[in-house]
């Protein structure tokens, strides 16, 4: 996962600072409003609201941007859209697997916006079912670095059911079932370690080693497919190595 994980957490990095950050800050705002819908708008009851709340203020979303959200979403303030999860399943250039996480208030819009993406830049569509096997649901939480070590971080999130801790140079990233990852974060803050983000993300069981044409290729699509307002992740299962990494950031 490294490869894919640390690009991830870089261009996220990037992308608060750069000229796409209405764009992040339009997806985070969404992924509030519809936790607020689905769960309650209280963050302390509802734990989903709770870290789209805290992933939102990481990336220096203004709070009151975050209240109307969690309000819209809980049904106090009028303007909410309906919006459903849809996933796609694709193959990008060299055989990667793509699953594409949409939500969206018009699914003709979202589908259309997918498939012109992937035709373009040298993806695929693919039938439900053959492309998500290859991927496990996981709770993914986000660590910076700091003065923190390996050890300090697997300590305190052992008991809670974490299952490995990576480093991904600046940060570590903790892997648990998707279903221990409340239990991961509280850990975390109980133990006084501060974290980026905690989410449910699909987490590939296998992957494909990348050169750097073919890192170069499969970042494009990604880079097409979030450019779409209604897709709020892609996950695909390749890696990239830090050589090859340098190399494509330069």
């Amino acid at each position: 996962m490294s490869g894919h994980s640390k690009w991830a957490t870089t261009k996220h990095k990037k992308a608060v600072i750069d000229a796409k950050r209405g764009k992040l800050f339009a997806k985070l705002i969404k992924n509030i409003e519809v936790a607020a819908r689905t769960g309650g708008g209280d963050p302390d009851g509802n734990p989903t609201l709770y870290d789209a709340i805290q992933k939102a203020k990481k990336s220096s979303v203004p709070n009151k941007n975050i209240d109307s959200a969690v309000k819209r979403g809980a049904g106090l303030e009028a303007g909410g859209a309906d919006y459903e999860t849809i996933m796609y399943e694709g193959y990008g250039p060299n055989g990667v697997a793509v699953l594409i996480e949409c939500l969206t208030d018009n699914r003709n819009r979202a589908a259309s916006d997918v498939r012109v993406a992937m035709t373009r830049n040298g993806g695929s569509m693919a039938d439900p079912g053959s492309v998500s096997y290859l991927f496990n649901r996981k709770g993914v939480v986000i660590v910076p670095k700091g003065e923190l070590s390996e050890d300090d971080v697997l300590a305190a999130v052992l008991e809670a059911g974490a299952e490995e801790v990576n480093d991904l140079g600046e940060s570590f990233e903790v892997l648990s079932e998707a279903t221990d990852l409340v239990a991961v974060r509280t850990a975390l803050q109980e133990a006084g370690i501060d974290y980026d983000s905690a989410d449910a993300n699909f987490v590939p069981t296998m992957q494909v080693e990348l050169d750097e044409d073919g890192a170069r290729k499969i970042f494009k699509l990604i880079d097409a497919l979030e450019d779409s307002d209604d897709v709020q992740n892609v996950f695909a299962n390749f890696d990239v190595s830090d050589d090859v990494m340098a190399k494509v950031d330069a």
